[in-house]
């Protein structure tokens, strides 16, 4: 599996088949490690073992499809490791030019396609790297998701990307967080100025998905990040919380609190209610009083109540449950702890507490094949599509 100044990486299968197709392309003669006969591949894969022996039934996963996945991703991970480092230090150049590459790709086939599951994860891992990768990872998400000029659609899914990103990456310091929650927020309050009170003041996704995007984001990162944000000086910590004014934009005519997830409503505003920061107990009995319209689903042709989910969210970087691959992201990835859902469940209303917020609260202990997150799992619904025919995932 070792490759020179080798430029890898397009995925063109996956995204719209459920497998992955990796097209190598190279500046000078490589091993062809991902041959175009996908059975072929398999064969090579799963004999990489030195002993010979077969993997322990346990971490084979239990549909095919999801297997195959699994060993896909193990050959991508240690392809992203073999370019980046030499002689076990990290090459800057080798590491920019694979950076440069993937990028590239992620836009062009991952960040199109929506409920994207497990591949996403290439940029994940190769950020824990160096943070300079992880900085540069967001800061292209971010020029995406203020810029005008891209789709709203893809705006919406880059904000989607920032919120999971930088909530779920442990490698990346508080300090960063914070820079970028002040990018945000600062973002949400030009946001909510330019409105004022034209034609435009008014909840409505269609006409402000980033922005509502974004406002996910921010009360996802805080919902993840907090206890660092107040961890070593409370005082501290609380009086940034207070600078970020949240009460203002949940409080602003565009509603944020209608269209972002319950679950993360419901959990924001019990820690903003516990630390006194914000007060959205108000805006969230006045929403579920509304009446609820019908929109088409995305993902099935049957409609849904747009309360669930009327952005149509997903977080790309959920717990990652493939058997064997997540051993290289388990290391680096921050799971809902236990405690922290436990403390703010105590400042919530017991009948504030649903059904799908205990999911939230406590699934992410389980280990099982299922998909364990606050959005609908994309990988449940790829593994039930035809054994013949895969669809996009979605």
């Amino acid at each position: 599996m070792k490759t020179k100044r080798a430029l890898e990486f397009v995925f063109t299968r996956y995204v719209q088949g459920g497998i992955l197709q990796v097209c190598t392309y190279s500046q000078e003669p490589v091993v062809n490690i991902l041959s175009s006969s996908e059975n072929r591949l398999l064969e090579e894969i799963t004999g990489l073992d030195e002993d010979g022996e077969n993997p322990e039934k346990s971490d084979i996963m239990a549909h095919p499809i999801a297997e195959r996945l699994d060993i896909l991703m193990i050959v991508m991970f240690s392809y992203i490791k073999d370019v980046c480092y030499v002689n076990g230090k990290i090459d800057v150049g080798n590491t920019k030019d694979l950076y440069r590459d993937l990028v590239a790709i992620f836009d062009k086939l991952i960040l199109t396609t929506h409920g994207s599951c497990h591949v996403q994860f290439i940029m994940f891992y190769l950020s824990s790297f160096r943070l300079i990768i992880a900085e540069a990872f967001v800061e292209h998400l971010w020029k995406k998701l203020q810029n005008p000029n891209v789709p709203s659609v893809i705006r919406q899914t880059t904000g989607n990307y920032i919120g999971s990103f930088l909530a779920r990456a442990k490698f990346i310091p508080i300090v960063t967080v914070k820079a970028c929650l002040d990018l945000l927020v600062s973002w949400l309050h030009t946001y909510i100025n330019n409105q004022g009170t034209g034609s435009r003041a008014f909840c409505d996704v269609a006409l402000h998905g980033p922005f509502y995007a974004a406002c996910q984001a921010v009360f996802y990162i805080v919902i993840f990040r907090h206890k660092e944000i107040l961890d070593g000086n409370l005082k501290k910590g609380l009086a940034y919380l207070q600078s970020l004014n949240f009460e203002r934009i949940v409080l602003c005519q565009l509603n944020p609190l209608k269209v972002c997830l319950p679950t993360i409503v419901s959990l924001f505003a019990a820690l903003t209610r516990k630390y006194q920061v914000a007060f959205c107990d108000t805006i969230i009995e006045r929403n579920r009083r509304q009446t609820v319209p019908v929109v088409q689903s995305s993902c099935g042709g049957e409609s849904v109540e747009t309360a669930t989910n009327p952005l149509d969210s997903f977080f790309p970087f959920d717990p990652y449950i493939l058997k064997r691959s997540k051993n290289t992201i388990d290391p680096l990835y921050q799971f809902w702890e236990e405690q922290s859902a436990e403390d703010l469940k105590e400042t919530a209303e017991p009948s504030e507490v649903s059904e799908e917020e205990d999911d939230f609260l406590r699934g992410e202990t389980l280990q099982n094949d299922g998909m364990i997150s606050v959005t609908p799992s994309s990988f449940n619904a790829l593994v039930q599509n035809s054994e013949t025919s895969l669809g996009s995932p979605s």
